[in-house]
């Protein structure tokens, strides 16, 4: 089989494992997407009251797309670095669009510090500092989120010597698509009634928030 059309197709099923979704389900008998903002990401996982499954929640996440981009780099087309960058966007396409959900996954921070990390670590540790920083400072995970995201491509020119046209623009491409997954974030942020890190989600329809 072509290594591209397995790499991605493997990539696509890891990435849209909905690990947030599974872990509720199965712990709490309870659907996630019922809650807060309705997302199936570590956040919304961890607001809901479960902060032990949002950081199993996290991890599992950043460890499937890892696993994505590994499988890619070293069992399908061994060194070939643009074959890695697709199946890096297939993962993270795969979470945020996932087959079993409906579509309808996460906004793809977790998994997208999983694929860098297997692409570039130096750029996974520079954008996870810039998140750590402004969520820390900020108090909103959401600012964290986005500039951690924008900062991604900045970091991965200056780290990685490789710079194909496959593999830059599957960079900004996952910047892009994780930036515009936090849209309603951006909004919130502008009307200033988005919620603070520590602060606890209410449920779905009583926030009318379907993020």
């Amino acid at each position: 089989m072509n290594p591209w059309l397995l790499s991605i197709a493997i990539a696509y099923l890891l990435g849209s494992i909905p690990f947030g979704y599974l872990l509720v389900r199965f712990f709490r008998k309870e659907d996630i997407r019922a809650m807060g903002s309705g997302n199936i990401g570590a956040t919304n996982v961890a607001r809901s009251g479960a902060k032990g499954l949002g950081i199993a929640t996290l991890l599992l996440d950043c460890l499937k797309a890892f696993a994505a981009v590994e499988v890619a780099k070293h069992l399908i087309a061994p060194g070939n670095m643009d074959v890695a960058a697709a199946a890096a966007v297939a993962a993270i396409v795969g979470h945020i669009f996932p087959v079993w959900l409906g579509f309808k996954g996460g906004k793809g921070i977790a998994s997208a510090l999983g694929v860098f990390l297997a692409l570039s670590w130096p750029t996974a540790l520079c954008a996870l500092g810039v998140f750590l920083l402004l969520t820390l400072t900020t108090k909103y995970v959401s600012v964290g989120s986005l500039l951690g995201a924008a900062t991604l491509p900045l970091f991965m020119f200056y780290w990685q010597p490789y710079r194909s046209l496959i593999f830059s623009g599957g960079t900004i491409f996952i910047s892009l698509l994780c930036i515009a997954k936090h849209w309603p974030n951006i909004v919130r942020l502008i009307n200033g009634t988005e919620s603070k890190f520590g602060s606890k989600k209410k449920p779905l329809e009583a926030e009318g928030d379907h993020a």
